[in-house]
C-alpha cells in the first residue's frame, strides 16, 4: 500500500477550490428580514420576563428593602458568570444612588476576601439556578458571622433560596437564547429586579438630586448638577452696563466692549431697570430712532429675565431656551446686578 497515497487520501483539501459545490455560509445580509425578526423576538421574550417578574413582587421584596435599609455596613453583592456582570451592575448602581456597595467575586471571597465582609453588611447573592457551588460554600460563613442574605434567583426551592434570610424571584420562564441556553431574559430579569431594589432605596432614603450630583461629579451629570450660575457667570467690569440716564449710542459703545450682545440698564444703586440687545437695535432701527440722542429708556427692554448666582447653572440654560433668550442678568436679593452670562458662557462650562 502507498502510505502517501493514502494520507493525501485521507486529509482535505488546504486550498480552496471554486470547482467544489460546497455552498458559502449564510450571510445576515442577504436576509435583512429575518435578522429583524431575531431582534425583535429576543426584545419580546425579554420584555416578557420583566412584565411576569413585576407579578412576583410581593411582601418578600418589602421585607428585602427593610434588611436594605437597617444595614449598619456595606450591601455585597456577589455572583459569577454573567449574574457576576449583572451583581456589578447592580452594586455600582446601589453605590450612586446612596446605598454603599460594593461587588465581591465569590472565587475570590472563599480565598481571602470573604474578610472584606463583616456581621454588619447585608450580603446579596444572584445565582440563576441557586445552586452556583462558588456562593454555596461561602453561606455558611456569612450565616456564622451574622451578615443578611438576600437571594435573587430563578428557583425558589433551591439551596441558596432556602438558605437566604430573604429570597427574591429574579428567573424568566424562557431564555431568549434560541437554544434556551445563554443566560440573557435571567440576567435582564436580575438586572431590573436590581433596579427595582435601588429605586425603592432611593425613595425610601429621601435620596436628592444634589446627593445624586455628588456622587457624579466628573461626569456631564455631575456638571449639570453642581454647577452654579456664580461659577460660569461674568461679574465685575465683565459685565456691560449703563445708566437709565444713558443714550443709545451709549448702548451701542457698551455693547461693543462688552461683547456680550447686550448691555444691562442701571440706577445708581446698580438695581436694573432693563435691558438693550442686539433685538432691542434692530427694532429700534426700525422704528427710525436716532442712534446719538434717543435715551436708552425709549428703547430698552424693562423687566428683564434674571436669575440669582445660587441657581443651577442648567435652571439658568433652561430659561434661556424657554424664553427664546441668548443672555441672562444675574442679580443679588436686591435686584441689584451682580453678574451676567449668554449661552457661550454655558457651553464653555460644559453645561449645555
Amino acid at each position: 500500500m502507498n502510505c502517501k497515497l493514502m494520507q493525501s487520501e485521507l486529509q482535505p483539501p488546504l486550498i480552496y477550490n471554486p470547482a467544489m459545490k460546497s455552498p458559502p455560509p449564510p450571510s445576515l445580509a442577504e436576509s435583512p428580514e429575518s435578522a429583524i425578526a431575531a431582534a425583535q423576538a429576543v426584545l419580546e421574550i425579554e420584555a416578557r420576563a420583566i412584565h411576569e417578574l413585576a407579578t412576583h413582587i410581593d411582601h418578600r421584596f418589602e421585607q428585602a428593602i427593610r434588611i436594605l435599609l437597617q444595614c449598619r455596613g456595606r450591601v455585597v453583592v456577589s455572583g459569577i458568570g454573567k449574574s457576576g456582570h449583572i451583581a456589578r451592575k447592580i452594586a455600582a448602581t446601589l453605590a450612586s444612588t446612596g446605598t454603599p456597595a460594593f461587588f465581591v467575586h465569590p472565587a475570590e471571597a472563599s480565598h481571602g476576601d470573604l474578610g472584606m465582609v463583616t456581621r454588619e453588611d447585608v450580603f446579596v447573592a444572584l445565582s440563576n439556578s441557586g445552586e452556583t457551588a462558588e456562593l454555596l460554600v461561602i453561606v455558611p460563613v456569612l450565616k456564622r458571622q451574622g451578615a443578611k442574605l438576600v437571594a435573587l434567583t430563578g428557583n425558589p426551592g433551591s439551596t441558596l433560596g432556602r438558605e437566604a434570610d430573604v429570597h427574591l424571584f429574579a428567573g424568566a420562564k424562557q431564555e431568549a437564547c434560541p437554544l434556551n441556553l445563554a443566560p440573557t431574559a435571567s440576567t435582564t430579569a436580575a438586572l431590573a429586579l436590581g433596579d427595582a431594589i435601588a429605586v425603592a432605596l432611593m425613595r425610601a432614603r429621601g435620596f436628592t438630586q444634589d446627593e445624586f450630583a455628588r456622587s457624579h461629579p466628573g461626569g456631564a451629570l455631575g456638571r449639570k448638577l453642581l454647577t452654579l450660575v456664580r461659577d460660569v457667570m461674568r461679574s465685575g467690569g465683565d459685565v456691560p452696563r449703563i445708566s437709565v440716564n444713558a443714550t443709545l449710542a451709549d448702548a451701542l459703545l457698551e455693547m461693543s466692549r462688552g461683547r456680550m450682545g447686550m448691555t444691562a440698564v442701571v440706577d445708581d444703586a446698580q438695581t436694573v431697570q432693563g435691558i438693550f440687545t442686539d433685538g432691542d437695535l434692530r427694532r429700534a432701527i426700525a422704528r427710525g430712532s436716532d442712534l446719538r440722542s434717543t435715551p436708552i429708556r425709549e428703547v430698552m427692554s424693562a423687566n428683564p429675565r434674571t436669575i440669582g448666582p445660587d441657581r443651577l447653572a442648567a435652571e439658568a440654560a433652561e430659561i434661556m431656551e424657554r424664553n427664546k433668550v441668548h443672555q441672562l442678568l444675574v442679580v443679588d436679593d436686591g435686584a441689584r446686578l451682580i453678574g451676567a452670562l449668554n449661552i457661550h458662557d454655558l457651553f464653555r462650562g460644559k453645561v449645555v
